[in-house]
């Protein structure tokens, strides 16, 4: 059945100089960045995956899909017809089909289905990167279910019985007890009204069950949490106090002799962006739970996990770049005004010709950050590397994300600010990634902790810096300054944004002056590390080679 299509004579005019459909876009063959990007970090074996999943996430079935799901957000259902509480979240069944393609093509257990093969967080961070583009919501479940497996893997005993459901490539939406269902999804609750980021300040309390205490050990928990996404997930890690200190627990939705557990959904917030998936506020009475970790070690526990969640939000906010800078360039390209293509237009050049340049920055910072993720397992560098760059990158490509869809949108005039167009979507989800795992002066606070907690990660970081010494005079005295920033001690705290990104940038052109063509690392590092430019897009200075940066971000 061929689609139907529009008119474009109509009664009272003919309907010129508007762009055509965008229709199917190849999110991998499409951006050669992301393919060098894959390449260059270990992830190639990988390649004929991730172009079949490009192509497949890139339809405009499934941005239709993503449109759908956000429009017709869920709905809460806390009783059901006679009476009984069942404290379930509808969705429209758009959401369940991105859900079912996301599980069946691993995008949340592709790195721990290949473990064993160097790259395959690269490739995790390429497939959650692509999948981003068409919708977050669906996004945020799989996230937390990737992220969870090294924090269940503090106690073997659940990790035996929950990992192989996580790692399963069935999406499973029934409400059931998990020993009957093909696969599960799992999500994290950790913040309380009274306290947000400062978990010690929570006040839900766990009991054992019996007289076996510790991690494995049944305990019920009473209390309640603030922001719970992804509700409907089977089971979720929480923090809770014991007589010994904060602990972590996995809750199921159902216990294990086949009872529902005693959660309680108060509300479903209504969020500005990611509104296709379900944010909850949560209470537990007498909730069943089982330790995961040991005994007042919950935030170490947890922090496994949120680690794997801060480099999804990095990378995502990557992706809400990228696809905006593919609108702005469609519209650009097929739009004409004074008697050129916008796209000729030499300042709107030079505003499109920036958004790429942060585009592929930020997308470069997230794979060199994840090939490190890799690389962990008996390298003390590259461990210190991923545990600084993770929160550098998140802060940085996350702070970054908002202005750049804005600048995107204008490129679109009017009708950007139409929900047609995607843009507004995009623009509300640019600032959750900032928010979630922790805002803007917790990761920066992270990064001081990091710089003196682990002796590595100073030299490890300013080895990946030392890489690109000598081609750029201004990557140089950058990467003197912050030298100089890591040495004084002085009023660090108040400085931690500063230096956090200082280290973001200085990373990123480290990066494109080894692996980017000249002018796209040219112009980053003159725009990006000289004198402080206005902070809008488009101040590139003259004789910046635009066609080149532009025609290397085209979507062909």
């Amino acid at each position: 059945m061929k689609p139907v299509q529009p008119l474009a004579n109509l009664p009272t005019h003919e309907v010129v100089n508007m762009p055509p459909h965008l229709g199917d876009q190849d999110l991998w063959q499409q951006d050669a960045a992301l393919r060098e990007g894959v390449a260059r970090e270990g992830g190639d074996w990988a390649s004929d995956k991730l172009a079949k999943f490009g192509a497949l996430s890139g339809s405009e079935a499934i941005f239709e899909k993503a449109e759908q799901a956000n429009r017709h957000i869920p709905e809460l259902k806390a009783f059901d017809r006679y009476g009984m509480r069942v404290n379930q979240v509808e969705y429209h069944p758009a959401y369940h089909d991105l859900m079912a393609a996301a599980i069946e093509n691993q995008v949340p257990s592709f790195a721990w289905n290949h473990a064993d093969r160097p790259g395959a967080q690269v490739a995790h961070t390429a497939l959650s990167y692509m999948f981003n583009q068409a919708e977050g919501g669906v996004m945020c479940p799989m996230a937390m279910t990737y992220s969870a497996i090294p924090t269940l893997r503090l106690t073997p005993s659940v990790a035996d019985e929950w990992i192989p459901r996580l790692l399963s490539t069935s999406y499973d939406a029934r409400d059931i007890p998990v020993s009957e269902k093909t696969g599960a999804t799992i999500g994290m609750f950790m913040t309380e009204k009274q306290g947000g980021s400062d978990v010690r300040a929570n006040s839900t309390r766990a009991e054992a069950v019996g007289m076996e205490t510790g991690p494995g050990a049944a305990y019920l928990l009473t209390g309640h949490k603030f922001f719970c996404s992804a509700p409907m997930c089977d089971a979720f890690l929480v923090l809770a106090y014991t007589d010994i200190g904060l602990s972590c627990f996995l809750v199921p939705r159902w216990t294990p002799d086949g009872e529902r557990n005693m959660l309680f959904i108060q509300r479903l917030k209504d969020k500005l962006g990611n509104r296709s998936n379900a944010s909850s506020e949560m209470e537990f009475q007498d909730t069943w739970g089982v330790m995961v970790g040991e005994d007042g070690r919950g935030v170490r526990a947890i922090m496994e996990m949120v680690t794997g969640n801060r480099i999804y939000c990095a990378i995502s906010s990557a992706a809400l770049m990228r696809q905006a800078l593919v609108q702005a360039l469609h519209h650009t390209r097929h739009r004409s005004a004074f008697q050129k293509r916008l796209v000729q237009q030499p300042l709107m050049q030079n505003v499109l010709a920036d958004l790429a340049l942060e585009s592929e920055a930020a997308l470069a910072l997230s794979m060199r950050i994840a090939r490190a993720m890799d690389e962990t397992a008996g390298d003390e560098s590259a461990a210190a590397l991923a545990r600084m760059g993770t929160t550098v990158a998140k802060y940085w490509n996350c702070k970054r994300a908002p202005g750049h869809v804005f600048e995107a949108l204008e490129c679109l005039g009017g009708p950007g600010y139409i929900e047609d167009s995607m843009m507004p979507r995009l623009y509300r989800e640019a600032p959750i990634n900032s928010i979630w795992e922790g805002s803007g002066n917790v990761m920066c606070l992270d990064v001081l902790r990091a710089m003196y907690r682990e002796e590595a990660a100073i030299p490890a970081y300013l080895a990946e810096l030392d890489k690109a010494r000598g081609a750029y005079s201004a990557l140089d005295q950058a990467v003197d300054h912050l030298k100089a920033e890591f040495a004084d001690p002085a009023d660090q705290e108040v400085r931690a944004r500063g230096i956090t990104e200082l280290m973001a940038t200085t990373l990123q052109a480290a990066l494109l002056v080894q692996h980017a063509p000249e002018p796209v690392a040219d112009a980053f590092c003159v725009s990006r590390l000289g004198p402080r430019p206005s902070g809008a897009y488009g101040t590139l200075p003259a004789g910046t080679d635009f066609d080149t940066i532009i025609e290397r971000a085209v979507p062909a």
